[in-house]
């Protein structure tokens, strides 16, 4: 961390810096958003970033500011994985060695993209913010020079290049939606596009399991909350930065939040709609414009900062977003334990024209001459689903939705 503040200067220096290493990463218009909010919407997609990810666009910046002694002794960071990837990528390129401390569980695919950048990945505790006391004892303990997530002028520096490209993108913007973990990203595109077009709304967004900011903007300091676990670990950070917080109090218009189900309809349409592969954390933004439509005056750009998911947890949450967008529905019904039955139970469903993804006959552990059937079922939206649900209680059948 610094005590040295970051200006819109510092911003338009990283940006002459980043020119032969980030990407100009594409503004793409959203049909299916804009008709939401009644107003044109579009994507900054930093999914499609180098490394995956907004991460290196500050973490370069910093590394690159090193002197050729601090180079010497190497560098040192904690992750979920984005900020590892791009930790990694930029002290490659940079020409020194670099260790990563990542959090137990850390995503299969963000810790094989580190490794593949040529940095050691050591595993330290359960969240991003036991790791991130590991990697600071680490840099104590070796030398190494800890390159902060968030809080550092040169990472949010960094990060704020993305507002500048969003105003050559698009000078008319009205409104700018970004995720929001430990701040650097929000605090660094609000200084950005703030210096420029005051007029601009910037709205950051956090997971509300996980959301350390709307309580410490009420106290005026940052505050520590419990750790909390979410689908988006990129944001899952327990306590805002010191320097992105004095940004964000200052020049965020508002601090949203959203749940793991509006995640999951956010990550289903942008890979429906948007044709865009995008991580929980990355997608917080298009996750609040669904939820709260008539919050945004248009035009709107949501920043999709990353795009790394195991595809694992994709198939997860995708089955999610389908069951909160009234796509899949997953039950539980007794039936008699007699032939026919269970065939009779598929042929209805069959007329219905429910899809069967799955089944499970259990004819053990319940009541004697009972069986149970436990189903997943693809529909073709909320209405169906209803239909189905109701076709099946008038044919005498008890239904239990999980």
């Amino acid at each position: 961390m610094s005590d040295r503040q970051v200006t819109y200067e510092d911003v338009v220096a990283a940006r002459e810096l980043l020119a032969d290493v980030a990407l100009r990463t594409p503004l793409l218009h959203s049909h299916v958003l804009s008709a939401t909010i009644g107003g044109p919407v579009y994507l900054k997609c930093e999914n499609l970033q180098r490394s995956g990810s907004f991460k290196v666009r500050g973490a370069y910046v910093r590394i690159a500011g090193l002197s050729e002694e601090e180079r010497a002794r190497g560098v040192v960071a904690a992750s979920a994985g984005n900020h590892a990837q791009g930790v990694a990528l930029g002290s490659g390129l940079v020409g020194t060695s670099s260790t990563v401390y990542m959090p137990q569980g850390a995503p299969l695919p963000k810790v094989a993209a580190t490794l593949s950048y040529g940095a050691r990945v050591v595993f330290a505790g359960g969240t991003v913010d036991t790791a991130l006391t590991s990697a600071v004892e680490h840099a104590e303990r070796t030398g190494a020079v800890f390159i902060h997530p968030f809080d550092h002028p040169d990472v949010i520096a960094g990060q704020g290049t993305i507002g500048l490209e969003i105003l050559e993108q698009l000078p008319e913007t009205g409104t700018i939606v970004v995720s929001l973990g430990g701040g650097g990203l929000a605090a660094g595109v609000a200084l950005a596009v703030k210096s420029l077009r005051p007029g601009v709304r910037v709205i950051a967004v956090q997971a509300e399991r996980a959301a350390a900011y709307p309580a410490s903007l009420a106290r005026g300091e940052p505050v520590t909350i419990p750790p909390a676990t979410t689908m988006a670990d990129g944001i899952a950070v327990g306590r805002p930065g010191e320097l992105p917080f004095e940004l964000i109090h200052y020049l965020v218009d508002s601090v949203v939040t959203v749940s793991e189900s509006e995640i999951s309809q956010a990550l289903l349409l942008c890979l429906e709609r948007a044709k865009q592969v995008v991580e929980p954390a990355g997608v917080a933004g298009v996750a609040a414009i669904l939820a709260h439509p008539h919050v945004f005056e248009p035009p709107v750009v949501a920043v999709l900062s990353g795009g790394n998911i195991d595809p694992l947890l994709l198939s997860k949450i995708l089955r999610r977003g389908l069951a909160a967008a009234g796509r899949y529905l997953t039950l539980r019904v007794p039936l008699p334990d007699r032939p026919g039955e269970l065939a009779n139970l598929l042929a209805r469903l069959a007329g219905l024209g429910a899809n069967v993804l799955d089944i499970a006959h259990e004819r053990l552990g319940v009541h004697l001459g009972e069986a149970e059937v436990q189903l997943q079922l693809e529909t073709k939206g909320p209405a169906h689903s209803d239909e189905v649900l109701g076709s099946l209680r008038e044919g005498g059948y008890r239904v239990v939705c999980d």
